[in-house]
C-alpha cells in the first residue's frame, strides 16, 4: 500500500471522529434548550388558576370585616374625619343661640297652644333614625358577607343625617322662628309682657325658650335612607309588579311622617316646618346614596359600585392572564418545533456526513485489499 494512501486513510478517519464527536455535542446543547423551555410553562398556569380563585371569592362575597375592613376603613379615612367633623359642628350648633326673632303681641294669637312633651321623645330619634337602619344593614351583612356594603351604607347614613343635621340646625338658629307653644315657654305665668318697642320679655326658663326659637325646619333623613337602601336591596323596580316590595320601601317613610305629624300635634312645629324639613332630608339622603350605590330602578342597584369595581377589576385580570398564558403557549410550541427541526437537520447532516466518510474508508480499505 502507497504511503499517500495511509495519510489519506488517517485524516479520514480524523474527520469521522470530528463529525461524530460534533453530533454528540449537539445533544446536550438541545436537553437544556429543552429544559429552559419547558421550566416556566407551569407557572402562568398556576397564576390563571389563583385568578380566577379570586374571581370565585369576589362572586361569593367573601370580603368580610375581619378581611378587608380595615382596608377600607383607611381607604375612607378621610370621610370619617369629614363625618366626625360634621358632628361637631352639629354640637356647636345646639349650644349657640338662635336668633331671636320679633315678636309682638299680634302675633301671639298662633303662639298660644299649650306646652306639651313630644309623644315621641328626643332619646328615641337616634334610635329609629340610625340605630334601626344600622341594624338592618348588619342583618343584610351577615347574609351577603359583603363589608362594601356595610361600610358604605353606614357612612352614607351617617353622612345624609349629620348633613341634614348641619342644614338644618344652622337654618333653625338663622331663621328663629318661634314654636307654635311659645307664649308658654316665654310667660310660664300666662302674664305676657312687652318692651317699647312691642317685643316679648320673657321671664321663662332661658333654656326653653331657646328652644323655642328652633322651630324651623323639621328633617328625618336616616329613614329616607333605609327607604333607599331597601329598595335597591329588594329590587322593587324589577319591572316584575310585586306591591308588596313597594309596601316594605314605604313603612320607613310612613314612620318618619308620622313622627313628623307628632311634632305637629305636640305644637312643637308648625306644618311647614315638617314639610320643608321632609324635603330637605329626602333630598339630603337621596344625594348620600347615590354616592355609594346605584339608583334602586338600575339593574345593579341591589349592590355599591365599590362590589362591581372590584368584580370588574376581578374580571379583566384573569382575562388578560388568560391571553398571556396562551401567548406564552404558542410561544413556547413555536420554539421548541424550531428547535426540534435544528436537531433533526444536524442529525441528519452528521449521518450522512458518517454514512459518505463511512463509505469513503470501505472504498479504501477495498482498494488496498
Amino acid at each position: 500500500m502507497p504511503w499517500w494512501d495511509i495519510g489519506l486513510l488517517s485524516r479520514l478517519k480524523n474527520l469521522r471522529g470530528v463529525v461524530f464527536q460534533g453530533v454528540s455535542s449537539k445533544k446536550p446543547e438541545i436537553s437544556v434548550v429543552n429544559t429552559d423551555l419547558f421550566t416556566p410553562i407551569h407557572l402562568p398556569l398556576i397564576e390563571h388558576r389563583e385568578d380566577e380563585n379570586k374571581m370565585q371569592a369576589v362572586q361569593l362575597g367573601s370580603h368580610t370585616v375581619r378581611s378587608h375592613g380595615v382596608t377600607l376603613a383607611r381607604t375612607h379615612m378621610h370621610d370619617w374625619v369629614i363625618l366626625m367633623l360634621l358632628g361637631l359642628i352639629v354640637v356647636i350648633l345646639n349650644v349657640i343661640h338662635p336668633f331671636y326673632r320679633f315678636v309682638g303681641k299680634d302675633m301671639m294669637t298662633d303662639l298660644k297652644y299649650p306646652l306639651k312633651t313630644n309623644t315621641v321623645p328626643v332619646w328615641a330619634v337616634p334610635m329609629y333614625a340610625v340605630a334601626l337602619p344600622i341594624a338592618i344593614f348588619v342583618v343584610v351583612y351577615f347574609r351577603r358577607r359583603d363589608v362594601y356594603d356595610l361600610h358604605h351604607a353606614i357612612l352614607g347614613l351617617l353622612f345624609s343625617v349629620l348633613i341634614t343635621g348641619v342644614l338644618t340646625d344652622a337654618i333653625k338658629d338663622a331663621v328663629g322662628r318661634p314654636r307654635p307653644d311659645f307664649f308658654w315657654r316665654c310667660f310660664p305665668d300666662g302674664k305676657d309682657v312687652y318692651d317699647e318697642w312691642g317685643n316679648v320679655v320673657c321671664n321663662g326658663v332661658k333654656s326653653v325658650i331657646k328652644e323655642g326659637h328652633k322651630s324651623f325646619p323639621r328633617s328625618f333623613a336616616g329613614l329616607g335612607f333605609l327607604s333607599l337602601y331597601l329598595s335597591g336591596k329588594i329590587q322593587v323596580f324589577d319591572r316584575k309588579g310585586h306591591v308588596a316590595k313597594l309596601c316594605i320601601v314605604i313603612f320607613p317613610l310612613l314612620v318618619a311622617s308620622l313622627v313628623g305629624i307628632s311634632r305637629v300635634d305636640d305644637y312643637w312645629h308648625h306644618w311647614q316646618d315638617v314639610f320643608a324639613g321632609g324635603l330637605l332630608g329626602l333630598t339630603v339622603a337621596t344625594f348620600c346614596y347615590l354616592q355609594f350605590f346605584p339608583p334602586p330602578y338600575h339593574a345593579q342597584g341591589w349592590g355599591p359600585y365599590a362590589y362591581f369595581q372590584v368584580l370588574e377589576e376581578s374580571s379583566s385580570g384573569t382575562q388578560v392572564t388568560s391571553t398571556v398564558n396562551a401567548s406564552n403557549v404558542q410561544v413556547i410550541d413555536s420554539r421548541v418545533g424550531n428547535q426540534v427541526d435544528e436537531t433533526s437537520i444536524h442529525g441528519c447532516m452528521g449521518l450522512t456526513l458518517a454514512r459518505d466518510s463511512g463509505s469513503a474508508l470501505e472504498d479504501l480499505e477495498s482498494g488496498r485489499r
